[in-house]
């Protein structure tokens, strides 16, 4: 079974974890264990609060855009703002690394151990998107995939 799903909202907070929950209803379309959904949550958290803290500067009049999309088995999340943008992907995807000194810089790092892929790509002035994709059964963490 195919599924598509798009999902926008301001960037306010408050919506991290109306992302987190909305992702995991769809997700649960697949086989994935509790424990998968947990982490798919954690990666959407993550992503999402990145595009609102940094790819925004906390500003509320944002968009964040979440395509969800099962195919084959696979779960595929592309969560996307038009925010400030990333100078260096390579460099934001070290861990410990966050251009907040109030952060931990481990987002990156959660979406990359608890799903298959990340992709991110990401321009200054034009914002980020953050591809990554899971599927049913599969151990996570595999393939990282900077732009």
């Amino acid at each position: 079974m195919d599924n598509q799903a798009k999902l926008e909202f301001k960037s306010l907070a408050a919506n991290v974890a109306f992302a987190r929950v909305t992702v995991a209803a769809f997700a649960s379309q697949l086989e994935f264990t509790l424990n998968d959904l947990e982490e798919i949550k954690v990666a959407v958290s993550e992503a999402v609060a990145n595009a609102i803290i940094h790819g925004y500067e906390n500003r509320p009049d944002g968009i964040v855009t979440i395509t969800m999309t099962i195919s084959n088995g696979t779960l595929e999340l592309k969560v996307g703002d038009r925010g400030k943008g990333i100078a260096n992907v390579k460099k934001a995807l070290e861990p410990s690394y966050s251009t907040d000194p109030e952060r931990m810089g481990l987002g990156f790092v959660f979406m990359q151990s608890f799903m298959d892929t990340l992709h991110v790509e990401s321009a200054p002035g034009k914002g980020t998107t953050v591809t990554m994709s899971k599927t049913a059964g599969s151990p996570g963490g595999k393939e990282q995939i900077a732009h």
